[in-house]
């Protein structure tokens, strides 16, 4: 029940009820619904700035497991980056080397940032674009350095094919190293008697003696004349070549393909000689060069120099 107000009348000399008019009352609740508005407002803002709703909490630990993954697929580019710069160390420095090979140019272009617009606008768009950025890279080097690898498988392939191919063994079996006679440089030419260069090396042996094929190869001449008499020259591939002349009868025949250690011809003294024996030459590309490094499938480290010593003696050659 409401309280009713009442206040003195001096000129009345009686009291009188205090009226309220329509005005005082509206402003009153105008006044209340104001003062709750505001009121309202600030425990809004208060709520909406430091409490966080259901849904917002939800929101922001999903922002938070985004942000820790975001960090670990960088640590995790980084690391694979990282193991994939020492495997091209490795393919340049080691595995290249080995065969010979020039290293492989891995350089990344600028990457198309058109591609990352549909990223953009978000909280963490540069993270993201960069991460993005990072990983087509690392695909990019991954791919490269795959095709690497399946050209040095073929290049192991062609190694084992060129190991078979260059001259390794002697024409000759000389197992107790007396056969070699005359060494590869200048000697004394056994016709002439002139200080003359021997591109080769001189291999004694009686008439007869089998000659064999010191890799594999495909004989491109097999016949007699000039000063090698009759003789047999192999192309090996990869630019090495063999001669083996002053034979006393050719087995081998043009076109055929020969094995290492496949006879090919008898030891004679056929062309320029003066005694049985077959002279051995190895040819790089258009040089001749020294068959006494082209000895080592059938000698042991000492054995090998003991042969360097005999074919390095000065004397006079047997062709």
């Amino acid at each position: 029940m409401a309280k009713i107000k009442y206040f003195y009348n001096p000129h009345k000399l009686d009291f009188e009820k205090v009226g309220t008019s329509i005005w005082t009352i509206v402003l009153r609740v105008f006044g209340f619904l104001s003062a709750s508005a505001v009121a309202g407002g600030i425990m809004a803002f208060v709520a909406y700035s430091f409490v966080d709703s259901p849904k917002e909490k939800v929101l922001k630990r999903e922002n938070e497991q985004y942000k820790q993954q975001l960090k670990y697929l960088n640590r995790r580019v980084v690391e694979l980056n990282s193991l994939l710069t020492e495997l091209e160390q490795r393919d340049a420095n080691i595995y290249r080397a080995i065969f010979e090979a020039d290293p492989v140019d891995i350089k990344i272009g600028k990457s198309n940032t058109e591609k990352y617009r549909n990223l953009e606008g978000y909280e963490n768009s540069d993270e993201l674009i960069a991460l993005n950025q990072k990983v087509d890279e690392l695909a990019t080097k991954v791919q490269l350095q795959s095709n690497s690898f399946d050209e040095l498988n073929q290049l192991a392939k062609n190694k084992t094919e060129f190991l078979a191919c260059i001259p390794a063994i002697q024409p000759i079996s000389n197992k107790d190293l007396t056969r070699v006679a005359s060494g590869f440089g200048y000697r004394i030419h056994p016709v002439f008697k002139t200080h003359k260069f021997h591109s080769g090396i001189d291999f004694t042996a009686p008439q007869g003696t089998p000659i064999y094929a010191t890799g594999n190869g495909t004989i491109s001449f097999a016949d007699g004349g000039n000063g090698y008499g009759k003789h047999v020259i192999i192309n090996h591939g990869f630019g090495y070549s063999t001669l083996y002349g002053h034979m006393s009868r050719v087995k081998a025949r043009p076109g055929q393909k020969v094995k290492r250690g496949e006879l090919i011809g008898y030891v004679g003294s056929t062309g320029t000689s003066t005694a049985p024996h077959v002279h051995y030459e190895v040819i790089k590309g258009k040089n001749k060069i020294n068959p006494i490094n082209y000895f080592f499938n059938d000698l042991t480290e000492e054995e090998y120099q003991a042969i360097r010593d005999i074919a390095s003696r000065e004397g006079q050659s047997f062709d």
